[in-house]
Formats: C-alpha cells, structure tokens, sequence
C-alpha cells in the first residue's frame, strides 16, 4: 500500500487525524480494498496513541511515608530480561533504602525489599550490574558521621551480602555513584575529610569481594561535588562539578583499570554554572549530558569524545525553553544515546520527566519527549537500556504533595539499532523498500531512500493499528539509508512499517514467523 499526497482531498485529513495530515491521498492497487479501509479505521481509532509507543506507567512503591529516587544518579540498572531499581524511604520512620526488581524485562515486579535497616539514616542509593553481579552503594550515619556502604549479589538480586564500609574518616562522605564492566567495579563520592569538598574514588577488581585503597582524585582549595562515573573495559572516566574556577564541569580518567590518573580536564568554560554531570560511554566514545546556567536559566547541555577522552566536540544544547531543567542522566548504547531529565516548562512547580535520543552518537538529536503529564512534581529520573528496550525509574508526586512515589515506565522498543548509510549519492525519488528477509525471525532490514534533507519517521503496527515500535524518528540528509528491526518482543504475525518523510509516506507489510 504506497501513499502519496497532493491536491483535493481535505476531508480526509480530518478522518484519518495523525495519520493523514495534508491534502491529498492516493492509494495503490490492493487485492483486497475492505481491508485497506480496516486498516485506516483502525488507525482512525487509534490516532491519539498511535505514535505514543511507552508502556503504562507502574507503581513501584505503595506506602504513606516518603520514597525518593536519587537524582541525577542511576537508580536503575538492567542485564538482559533482569531489572533493577533502588531508592530511600522513610516509611518505618527512619530513611532505608528499598529495592524491587523484575525477572521479565519490567513486565512484572517480585515484592520490594528492605535494603538497610539500622538506626541511622540512609541516603542516595545508586546501582550497577553486569551480568549476575548487582552492585549497590549509599551513604549511611549509623556509625557516626555519614560515610559509604556497599552490598553486592551475585545471583542477579536473588541474594546480597553483608554491608561493606568503603568510606571510614572523621569527614562527612555522601552522594555515592557506583559504575560495574566485567569484573571491575568503580565507586566515586564527594568526600570533606579534607576540609572542603574532593572526589574521592575506590575500585575492586573481582566483583566486589576485595577493595582497594582509597584514591583522591581531586585536589584544590575549591570545591567538589556532584560527580559521576563510567568504564569500557580498563579505561575508566570521571566527572564532577568544580568551583576553582567559577563552577565549571571538570574530567579525568584512567587507562589502567583506576591505578593511575589523568591530571583535570576543564570541559565548560562560559559566565553561567555548569553543574550535575552524567556520563556513559560506549566503545571509546564518551557522552556527558550536565545543567548549565550560560542562558540565564538552567538547560541541559550536552558534549561527547570519540578517542576517550583525548579531545572533545563543542557543546550542544539539548533543551531551549523559558523555564528550568534539572538532573540528566545519560545512557550510550553502540550509536545510540538517551537522556531523561525533569523540567518545568510547563508551569513553574509543575516539574514533567522529559525524554530525548540521538541515534548518531550525539551528532544530531530527536525532539523533546514529555514522559510524564499530571499537576503533580516527578522528578530524578534515571535510564537503562536493554536489548531493545528502555527502562526509567523516577519519583512522583502524583497520589499526594507529601506521598512521593517511585514509578517505572518502559518503552519495548526504544532501544533501536542505529541507521546505516547504504549510499550518499542523491536518490531520484523517495522510495521505501521491501523488507528482507520477509517472513524473518527476529530481524529484517528496512532500507529507504530520500533526495532531500527531510524528518524521517518509521513506525512498525500490528493488525488493529496499534504501534509496537518506532524504528526512525531523524532528520536525515539525503541518500539511502538502512535500519534493522528487531522482533524478539513480538509474537509471530502480520505486521505494517509506515514511513513519513516531508511530503512521502509509505506503508509496506511484514510477516513475523516463530
């Protein structure tokens, strides 16, 4: 079924809604016309969440007390069909921290647990896992002074171990972040033992039963917070916040699992502060996402590195709006790159989670994506990627200004495989191929091409209309392009991929066999 507009026919803009929205339809030859006019009522029903592919939200914590998410911290963590979310929680009337996790890809939720439970107060979990091992760290008074405390499992959350201390000094310790690759695992934290405030790191190099010394990593009269950690196999990189020099986002790494250290790298340098940097890395490529003030209100900005870290490209501003946008979290997967924040664009103490992507590797990026939308404040999101799909942990206020709430919402197919240029030569016409192979299990490709610079959008649908993936949402330049997709989460059947490219939209059909 090929789809083109052009003049005459007004009506149908109205009936088909978001799927027709210009003047002019012209349908090609089908063997059966009444189940073409199916197919459009469908969509015709379906319109309003035709292009919306997120699961409903669910409700991880259900109590009268108050439960938080760390912000701009990872308080979800994913291997494979494994999902994992951690928070605070003051329902016994002290702060401990909880922990809930789903064995089928965020479909359903075992019971949640309780993490600590002593009498001091403890605060701003963060979570790692590779493979098996699930990695938990926090900041706990119960010994006097705040300091760190780590748990593992090395049964994929089946079973933790005994609370280890990685801090011990007479200093406050807080705001761990903990990062996991293979057997290593990195712990970074905001440390005053030395009268302001450094990062401080520590690692171990056999899945957490053994720890090394601890390593200052920054060192100035200044001070130093808010920092975030990564690893791609030894290499192993730093951010945090700075104010030696106005506040600024400063970097460092290592090249030999964390024995030795880089001197700082000043990353900002502009009048507004630049503060709460997130990074991820994939490969040798590094993405860091951070608040900065430079406009005269807070926005998500937004750089990357290539070679890890030798160098780096300007900076990018990924939000423009009036208000204000708080706490990113990054997450790079191959080409991929997704960022969740809070923002109050849409009323002064009505904070939204917002969601954005590249699928480039940060070179170009989507729109704006509002995640949440009720009266009441969510904030601290945190995102992880798996196979194909995304997964956010979050706080809500939605069921009462003093109840907040830990939410999770999942998109099955948000976690798309990157667009592969197949030719740069300027096609004659936009065209949009049939998949090969077809019927596939689970993947096929889709190529298409396009004469123009132009806003592509493939979107997959089953039989009552109903999308169940969104493969391409870019603007791209011309030429002939490849996307995979992968059907792993679908059962076998008919399906239709649409594409949308300015003027152009097509609508071919797939057959899944399993």
């Amino acid at each position: 079924m090929e789809i083109v507009r052009g003049n005459g026919a007004k009506k149908l803009k109205k009936k088909f809604n978001h799927f027709i929205t210009t003047k002019n339809l012209t349908t090609a030859k089908m063997k059966n016309s009444k189940f073409t006019l199916f197919i459009f009522f469908m969509f015709e029903l379906t319109a309003g969440t035709l292009f919306s592919q997120w699961d409903p939200i669910v409700r991880l914590s259900n109590n009268a007390a108050l439960s938080y998410t760390t912000p701009n911290v990872n308080s979800i963590a994913s291997s494979g069909s494994s999902i994992h979310v951690i928070w605070q929680d003051n329902r016994g009337g002290n702060w401990e921290i909880y922990y809930r996790r789903s064995t089928n890809g965020g479909t359903t939720w075992e019971n949640e647990r309780r993490f600590t439970n002593n009498t001091g107060a403890s605060y701003d979990p963060s979570i790692s896992v590779s493979g098996s091992n699930v990695h938990v760290v926090w900041y706990d008074n119960h010994q006097g002074v705040p300091d760190i405390y780590y748990r593992r499992s090395t049964d994929g959350g089946n079973n933790f171990q005994s609370e280890v201390r990685i801090s011990n000094n007479a200093g406050n310790s807080w705001r761990p972040v903990i990062f996991s690759s293979g057997s290593l695992v990195h712990i970074t934290w905001t440390d005053e033992r030395d009268g302001n405030k450094e990062i401080y790191y520590r690692r171990s190099n056999d899945n957490g039963a053994n720890w090394g010394t601890e390593t200052r990593l920054t060192n100035n009269s200044a001070e130093s917070s808010l920092n975030s950690v990564t690893a791609s196999g030894s290499s192993v990189y730093v951010v945090w916040s700075d104010t030696r020099d106005g506040d600024e986002i400063w970097f460092k790494r290592s090249t030999d699992g964390g024995v030795n250290w880089s001197s700082d790298t000043k990353l900002t340098n502009n009048t507004g502060n630049s503060t709460e940097p997130s990074i991820s890395v994939s490969g040798v490529n590094l993405q860091i996402a951070w608040r900065d003030f430079r406009d005269g209100n807070e926005e998500i900005y937004y750089k990357r590195s290539s070679d890890g870290g030798s160098s780096w490209g300007p900076d990018t501003r990924l939000t423009n709006d009036l208000n204000q946008s708080f706490s990113p979290v990054i997450s790079a997967q191959s080409s991929l790159i997704h960022v969740v924040w809070h923002d109050n664009r849409n009323g002064a103490t009505n904070y939204e989670i917002y969601y954005k992507r590249s699928v480039n590797g940060g070179a170009s990026w989507g729109s704006d994506e509002r995640l949440t939308n009720q009266v009441a404040n969510s904030s601290s999101a945190s995102i992880t990627a798996s196979g194909t799909a995304l997964h956010v942990a979050f706080t809500d206020g939605r069921f009462g200004s003093n109840n907040p709430e830990i939410l999770y919402l999942r998109n099955p197919s948000g976690n798309l495989v990157s667009i592969e240029t197949v030719s740069s030569e300027i096609p004659e016409s936009f065209s949009l191929s049939q998949n090969y192979p077809n019927p596939f299990n689970p993947v096929t490709n889709i190529n298409f091409s396009i004469p123009k610079s132009v806003h592509v959008k493939i979107v997959i649908y089953d039989l009552m209309g109903r999308i169940v993936s969104e493969v391409v949402n870019e603007k791209l330049s011309a030429g002939t392009y490849r996307t995979d997709f992968n059907a792993s989460h679908l059962s076998s059947g008919t399906y239709f991929y649409r594409i949308e490219a300015g003027e152009f939209i097509s609508v071919k059909k797939m057959i899944l066999v399993k």
